[in-house]
């Protein structure tokens, strides 16, 4: 699907298909939005072809998975980021690539699938930033998908403090593999994050022809992206610590409880050894054994066991092992 949006040189926004491609070329100070979605791979390659997009730049923004990443060629900057078409709280995402070809007088945005952050920027403002500069509009795009991210990492927080609570009230494998599944996914999110600090801190280090520093809106703009993505890294960093310490703080409960079960055992073991050593010593079938003889033998025996074992209870319960 192709959709474009025209700002034509009496400002005045126009919304449509390729035809307002033509109406650009005829006006030099016109500016245009062109998103390409779920279109064929060689409709996307003859029309950033036509706007003399470079092939390697073209290579890169179709391929499947490719690192997020900014590269300045002569006509344009290409952008290349992580964004979302689904995300919730328990931080179940559909990533997929998109991919902004920035020019003096164009945008063109290439991703597979529907793009919340485009969705909602083409019915919002997006002419008003394009009438300022087609990459303050990129940066516009990428900084709602940071919100979208942002979002549901706060929903997140609130599942991760229901998961502590029952963790500490009744901790069980469900909840531990549920931690472990957060771990790895927050693992994945942080990696993207961190990918996407690199192209901002880039942004503000080096100058780009479509993206310049000296221009205030637009370093604002990148100060606020790339604040919105350094933030997103360090809440999962931090989220991601937190799921560590509720793993480490199972196990050392499941270690104590296990120790708590060894250590009653072990007492049980501690007093039946001894009347076992007896009944076992006396069992023994030789014909000469003193006590047998005895009349009162038997009672003396069970009244000695009874004694060992309730002193071993004593003993047990006085330090505290019982």
């Amino acid at each position: 699907m192709i959709r474009t949006l025209l700002l034509d040189t009496d400002g005045q926004s126009h919304i449509g298909g390729e035809e307002l491609i033509a109406r650009w070329h005829e006006q030099p100070d016109s500016r245009i939005w062109i998103d390409l979605q779920s279109s064929a791979s060689d409709e996307q390659q003859a029309l950033l072809e036509a706007f003399d997009c470079h092939p390697l730049a073209i290579i890169d923004a179709q391929r499947e998975r490719h690192p997020p990443k900014v590269e300045e060629f002569e006509t344009h900057t290409l952008i290349i980021y992580r964004g979302i078409s689904s995300f919730d709280a328990e931080l179940n995402y559909a990533p997929q690539q998109v991919a902004f070809f920035i020019g003096e007088r164009y945008l063109i945005s290439l991703h597979p699938s529907l793009a919340m952050s485009i969705d909602r920027m083409w019915g919002q403002d997006g002419s008003k930033l394009l009438a300022k500069s087609p990459g303050q509009l990129a940066l516009k795009i990428m900084h709602l998908s940071a919100g979208f991210y942002l979002e549901s990492l706060l929903e997140f927080e609130t599942q991760l403090s229901d998961l502590e609570d029952g963790l500490i009230e009744a901790g069980n494998d469900g909840l531990m593999k549920r931690i472990i599944s957060y771990k790895s996914r927050l693992v994945k999110m942080r990696r993207v994050f961190n990918y996407h600090q690199a192209i901002t801190q880039e942004l503000m280090a080096y100058d780009y022809d479509h993206l310049p520093r000296e221009e205030a809106d637009t370093l604002h703009a990148v100060n606020d992206v790339h604040e919105r993505f350094e933030r997103l890294h360090s809440l999962t960093q931090m989220y991601y610590d937190i799921c560590g310490d509720l793993v480490d703080g199972y196990i050392s409960i499941s270690s104590h409880q296990l120790n708590i079960t060894m250590r009653v055992l072990t007492v049980i073991t501690a007093i039946f050894v001894p009347l076992g050593f007896l009944a076992g010593l006396y069992g023994m079938n030789f014909a000469y054994i003193p006590e047998l003889g005895y009349q009162y033998g038997y009672f003396v025996l069970l009244g000695a066991m009874a004694v060992i074992a309730t002193s071993l209870i004593w003993l047990f319960r006085r330090k505290g092992w019982m």
